[in-house]
Parts: C-alpha cells; sequence; structure tokens
C-alpha cells in the first residue's frame, strides 16, 4: 500500500513537472511572438516615416522668422525656393499657406 501511495505521489509530482515546463515553453513563445510583432510593428513605423532634408527645415524657418520680422517680400521668396526645391516636402502645405498670407500682407502695403 505504501509502495502504491509513493508511486501515485511521484507520478503527481512528474505529472505537475512536465504541465510547468510546457506551461514555461510555451509562455517563451508567446513572449518571443509579441517581440517579433512589436519588431515588425516599429520597422513599419520607421518606413512611414520620411526624413525631412535638413535644408528644407531650414528653409521654412528662415521664412517664417522673415514673416514674423516684417519682411513680407523676402518670406515669400523664401517659401517659393522652399516649394521650387521640394514640391511634395513635408513642409509644402505650410509653406503655401505662409507663402499666401505674406502675398496678402503685401498686397495691403
Amino acid at each position: 500500500m505504501k509502495l502504491l501511495f509513493w508511486f501515485l505521489a511521484a507520478a503527481a509530482v512528474a505529472g505537475f513537472v512536465f504541465w510547468l515546463r510546457s506551461w514555461r515553453r510555451r509562455q517563451a513563445e508567446r513572449e518571443r511572438a509579441a517581440e517579433e510583432r512589436l519588431a515588425s510593428f516599429m520597422a513599419q513605423a520607421r518606413a512611414a516615416v520620411a526624413p525631412v532634408d535638413p535644408a528644407q527645415k531650414l528653409l521654412f524657418d528662415a521664412a517664417a522668422k522673415a514673416g514674423e520680422a516684417n519682411e513680407p517680400a523676402l518670406s515669400v521668396q523664401l517659401y517659393a525656393r522652399l516649394l521650387f526645391r521640394f514640391p511634395d516636402g513635408a513642409f509644402a502645405p505650410q509653406a503655401r499657406a505662409g507663402a499666401e498670407l505674406q502675398r496678402q500682407k503685401l498686397a495691403k502695403r
């Protein structure tokens, strides 16, 4: 009877150890899959964001500063140069709007 008890106890412990190892293996696979999904998502996000050319940013900033300094003619020229060099750039919509605003300032003079 004692032998049967110890055999059942050892089988229960072995079953628990087997279940625990398989659970840990499945958990590790889930974590690895989650990390792969995150890495894939991050790679897609990096690819979607187009880098901005520093010259484009400098031209836009210079045109905006010229507009703030009440120099609409210079500002329009800088916006035009920006749009000529980078017609589909990241700052193109803002440059078009800024150039139109500065042209309106020039027309009022």
